[in-house]
């Protein structure tokens, strides 16, 4: 419940952000065009407040739905205009200047994730440093030559200052599918290049790592129950927060990855855990739960959060901090690589190469927007700017009802120095519609697993 006290108040006011932000392209460029604006409005449905400008006539409303928002602009195909209102009715513009105001809003979008990781980078970038685990026996980072402790400095000559970086940079050339040179450290500061072979990887984000046998080192620390989640099956058997796990079935545990390999390894199955509480040992059963994993494939489920030694942890912490002019680059070039990536997987999953399952819907967003608030200012910042990103990649899909969809037909007119005959256009709206019912649906179906998951 706490959770969702934090997650429902940061979840509301990111997409308010966003979607101010983004109608606002639309209501600026429109003014400028000489169109005349009659709403400006976040949200959907009915009015929660608003207000008329005195001078312009412009209504500005706050609706009941946070789901998006929109701009009314004076048009003849939605009511009668007026005969000296015509010139300056949205429909009778060049489509050049359609195109500029419909365009506008995801454009603004980029513009603002700009803003915001400009905003991260002199804040200062918390992460970890790219060591990585032992990689299991068959990996792609074992057959390399790949050491637990080793730390990837580089990949194809492009310097990862952090996990994050090292993710996002192997997602990308996994898709390239082709060997790729990496920089590598080791514990005693020796640097070696070392070729990781990535042809025929799979594109899906999750099978790509496991197929790589990738994963952030950790130092060795008794893994700890940070908290234990209602009706699971760590409450059922007894573990309570702050509770040491020492071993389980006898195998001692050194990390906490070491816990949860051990219990998405044995899905249904009853381990005994040696716990330490308070300088007593408890030997405690649990029947772990089954869930899914991103493949469909069974795993184990504890219910509970498990938590690192932040000691142990400091070391492996690193921050990158930039001051404000080297900063304008690595935002528009952080920018550039998330927008290149969402293309590149919403791509690969129209071939099938990337599960459908990593579409998110609101429920998800709102737990990352809690997550990431929880946090603090950088990370709920850098949030932003994701989301940012996502919904001008979303919104500029050929899919009509979205921008993308407008500009499309625009395009067309314009080509064809006549618009598309209004069957074709109410067609295409149609298809368009069920084209993101169908998406919206499929999302809160992966929210709602993950929830259940």
């Amino acid at each position: 419940m706490s959770d969702w006290l934090m997650s429902v108040p940061a979840f509301i006011l990111a997409i308010g952000l966003l979607v101010a932000v983004h109608e606002y392209g639309h209501f600026w460029v429109a003014r400028r065009m000489g169109v005349k604006v009659l709403r400006y409005s976040i949200g959907f449905g009915s009015r929660l407040w608003g207000r008329t400008s005195p001078r312009t006539g412009i209504e500005y409303w706050l609706s009941a739905i946070p789901l998006g928002g929109y701009v009314k602009m004076l048009d003849e195909r939605e009511g009668p205009v007026a005969e000296a209102d015509k010139p300056y009715a949205f429909n009778r513009q060049h489509p050049a200047r359609r195109i500029a105001i419909v365009a506008a809003g995801p454009g603004v979008n980029f513009l603002f994730a700009i803003l915001a990781y400009w905003l991260v980078f002199m804040i200062g970038v918390a992460g970890i440093k790219p060591m990585i685990a032992a990689a299991p026996d068959g990996s792609l980072a074992r057959d390399a030559g790949l050491r637990a402790g080793d730390e990837i400095t580089a990949v194809a000559g492009k310097t990862t200052g952090d996990w994050q970086d090292l993710r996002l940079t192997l997602l990308e050339r996994g898709l390239d599918g082709e060997p790729v040179e990496l920089t590598v450290r080791d514990g005693d500061g020796r640097t070696r290049q070392v070729r990781l072979d990535l042809t025929g990887v799979p594109a899906d984000p999750d099978a790509l790592f496991d197929r790589l046998g990738l994963a952030p080192y950790q130092p060795p620390a008794t893994p700890t129950i940070a908290a234990v989640i209602g009706d699971s099956a760590a409450e059922r058997a007894g573990l309570k927060a702050e509770d040491q796990v020492l071993s389980a079935d006898g195998q001692t545990l050194d990390t906490p990855q070491a816990l949860v390999d051990y219990v998405k390894a044995r899905p249904d199955e009853t381990i005994r855990l040696t716990v330490e509480r308070e300088g007593r040992r408890l030997e405690l059963p649990v029947t772990l739960a089954r869930a899914e994993n991103a493949s469909g494939e069974p795993v184990g489920r504890l219910g509970a959060q498990i938590g690192v030694d932040a000691q142990a942890w400091s070391q492996m912490r690193t921050t990158r901090q930039l001051g404000p002019l080297a900063a304008i680059p690595a935002a528009i070039g952080k920018t550039w690589e998330v927008s290149s990536l969402t293309v590149r997987l919403m791509a690969r999953m129209l071939t099938g190469d990337v599960s459908w399952r990593n579409v998110s819907g609101p429920i998800q967003i709102a737990n990352y927007a809690g997550q990431t608030a929880s946090i603090g200012l950088e990370a709920f910042v850098g949030f932003l700017a994701l989301v940012s990103v996502s919904l001008a990649v979303l919104n500029l899909l050929p899919i009509p009802v979205l921008d993308g969809g407008h500009l499309l037909y625009y395009s067309i007119e314009w080509i064809r120095g006549r618009p598309l005959s209004e069957a074709v256009q109410a067609a295409g709206q149609q298809a368009g519609m069920v084209a993101l019912l169908m998406l919206m649906t499929l999302a809160f179906y992966n929210d709602i697993l993950r929830l259940l998951g």
